[in-house]
C-alpha cells in the first residue's frame, strides 16, 4: 500500500486571455444584434448569396488607427499558465500548506486536485476520497436546508445515508447551527456557511482534506475550533490535509511542511520557517536598500517637510540587502524642510510582516526636540538585530513638528536577516514576532550529595 496520499507530476493549467479591442471596433454584441443574427441565421443557410449586413460593416480607417496598427485586434487572445510544471509528492496523514501571493496559483491548483477543472498539462494521482472546501458555499444548494445540504453535500461525497445519519448529530453539534437547522441556507449569513460547510466536509471522514482561504470568514473562535479539528485529523485519524491561507501564523502552527507557489510555478518545498521567509523575501532581490523616498507612495502628501532617501547598512557603513543576526542595522535618513520647524521630531516603527506593530521609537525620546531652519539633514540611528527572528520586518519613519504632520512613510522593507547556524526547525517553532535575550545559566550535574535548596 503507498504511503503518498497526493502525487503531481508536471502539472499545468492554461487559459485563454481576451485582449482589449482595438480602439474603435467593439469585441462585443448587443442583445440586439445577437436576437437579430439568430432570426437571420435560417435564411443565411437556406440562401447561399444572402449575407449579414454587419459583416459589411467596417470602421473607417484614419491616420489614428494606421499609426496604432500594432494594437491588438478584437480576435486576439493569449495563451496565460495559471500552473506551469507543478510537481511535489505528499505523504499520507500530513498537514500541508500552500503559499503565494494573489495570482500565484494556489486556489487554480486547489481546484484541479478537487476535480473542478480539468489540468492542460501533467498528471494527478490521489488515494482514498477526497473533501474540499473553496469557497462560502461549495456544494450548498441555497434553496434546501442545512439538514437537506449536509445528506447532499455527503451523498456528493459517495457516502451512504446510513454514514452521513451516523455523524449528523456531530456536524450539527460542530457548526453550533441547531435553532436554523430546518431553514433555507440562502438565509444563512457567511459566518453560518463556513461554519456548517466545513463541519460537513471535515466529519464526513475524507481521507484527504482540502480547504482554501475560507476560514477567515468565521469568527476568531471558530477559526481555533477548525484548526483543532484540522490537526485532529492528521494527528490522530492520519488523514491528510492541504490547507492555503495568508494567515502566515496558522501555517506555522499547522503545518509540517509548505508549497510556496511563484508566478504558477513550484518555488520551494519543504519546512515552513524556510518557506515563510521565502515568500516574505520573494522580491528580496529586486529591492534595494538604498530608497528614493522622493516618490514613494504615502497615505498623505507631505506638509513643509519631505523624505528624500533611505538607506539600510551593516555595522561597517555598507549598503546591506542582508544584515546578520546579532549585528546593529544602521539606517541613514535624508530629509528637507521647507519651513522652519521649532520643535521637529523623528518617529520610528518597526512592524512583522503579519501586520503586528513590534515597537516604536522617536528622537525625542533621548534628545530634545529639534528647532531647524529650512534645508536639507540628515539623521542615522542604528536598530539591534539581536531582538529579531529570523523573519521579514517593514520600517517606517516620519517627519512632525510638535505632533503636526510633515511627512510620513511605512512598509519600507528591511534588509533580510540572516543566521548562519540557525536552525530551521527550531526558528519555525519559536512564538512571537521578537526574541528577547534571557540570561541562561550553563547546565551542571546534580549529584545525590549535592542537591540545590530552593529557600
Amino acid at each position: 500500500m503507498s504511503s503518498t496520499a497526493i502525487s503531481v507530476q508536471n502539472l499545468g493549467k492554461c487559459y485563454k486571455i481576451q485582449h482589449q479591442a482595438q480602439r474603435g471596433v467593439k469585441n462585443y454584441r448587443t442583445l440586439g444584434e445577437t436576437l437579430s443574427s439568430a432570426l437571420t441565421a435560417p435564411f443565411r443557410k437556406l440562401t447561399p448569396g444572402f449575407r449579414d449586413q454587419r459583416s459589411e460593416i467596417r470602421p473607417p480607417t484614419s491616420d489614428l488607427q494606421s499609426s496604432n496598427s500594432n494594437l491588438p485586434s478584437s480576435s486576439r487572445s493569449e495563451d496565460f499558465w495559471a500552473l506551469r510544471d507543478v510537481s511535489f509528492e505528499i505523504p499520507k496523514g500530513k498537514v500541508v500548506g500552500i503559499i503565494g501571493r494573489n495570482g500565484a496559483g494556489k486556489s487554480t491548483l486547489l481546484k484541479l486536485l478537487s476535480r473542478i477543472t480539468e489540468p492542460t498539462t501533467g498528471r494527478i494521482e490521489m488515494e482514498g476520497r477526497i473533501s474540499s472546501l473553496l469557497e462560502v458555499g461549495t456544494g450548498f444548494h441555497p434553496e434546501l436546508t442545512g439538514r437537506e445540504n449536509i445528506f447532499l453535500n455527503g451523498a456528493i461525497l459517495g457516502m451512504p445515508r446510513a454514514e452521513i445519519r451516523s455523524k449528523f448529530d456531530e456536524i450539527v453539534a460542530f457548526a453550533e447551527v441547531e435553532r436554523f437547522l430546518d431553514t433555507p441556507v440562502k438565509r444563512y449569513s457567511s459566518g453560518m456557511y463556513v461554519r456548517l460547510a466545513f463541519a460537513v466536509a471535515a466529519h464526513l471522514e475524507p481521507d484527504i482534506l482540502i480547504i482554501d482561504e475560507v476560514l477567515s470568514v468565521g469568527d476568531a473562535q471558530f477559526q481555533k475550533k477548525c484548526i483543532g479539528k484540522m490537526q485532529s485529523a492528521s494527528e490522530q485519524e492520519g488523514r491528510t490535509v492541504l490547507f492555503v491561507s495568508h494567515n502566515l501564523q496558522t501555517i506555522r502552527q499547522m503545518c509540517e511542511r509548505v508549497i510556496l507557489l511563484k508566478k504558477g510555478e513550484v518555488s520551494f518545498i519543504g519546512d515552513p520557517h524556510t518557506g515563510i521567509n521565502g515568500y516574505l523575501n520573494q522580491n528580496a532581490d529586486e529591492q534595494s536598500a538604498a530608497i528614493d523616498l522622493r516618490a514613494y507612495p504615502r497615505q498623505r502628501d507631505h506638509d513643509g517637510a519631505q523624505l528624500l532617501s533611505l538607506k539600510f547598512m551593516d555595522e561597517q557603513g555598507v549598503v546591506a540587502p542582508r544584515v546578520p543576526w546579532a549585528t546593529n542595522l544602521l539606517v541613514e535618513v535624508r530629509f528637507r524642510l521647507d519651513r522652519r520647524f521649532r520643535s521637529l521630531d523623528i518617529p520610528m516603527a518597526v512592524t512583522h510582516a503579519e501586520g503586528l506593530r513590534v515597537f516604536s521609537e522617536a528622537y525625542s525620546d533621548q534628545y530634545e526636540k529639534l528647532d531647524l531652519e529650512p534645508g536639507e539633514y540628515i539623521v542615522h540611528l542604528s536598530i539591534p538585530l539581536r531582538f529579531f527572528k529570523l523573519e521579514s520586518y517593514f520600517f517606517a519613519i516620519g517627519l512632525f513638528d510638535d505632533g503636526r504632520y510633515g511627512d510620513f512613510i511605512d512598509g519600507l522593507p528591511m534588509p533580510e536577516i540572516f543566521h548562519g547556524n540557525a536552525d530551521t526547525h527550531m526558528e519555525s517553532h519559536r512564538w512571537g514576532v521578537v526574541r528577547i535575550p534571557v540570561a541562561w545559566k550553563t547546565v551542571q550535574s546534580v549529584s545525590a550529595n549535592n542537591l540545590p535548596i530552593f529557600l
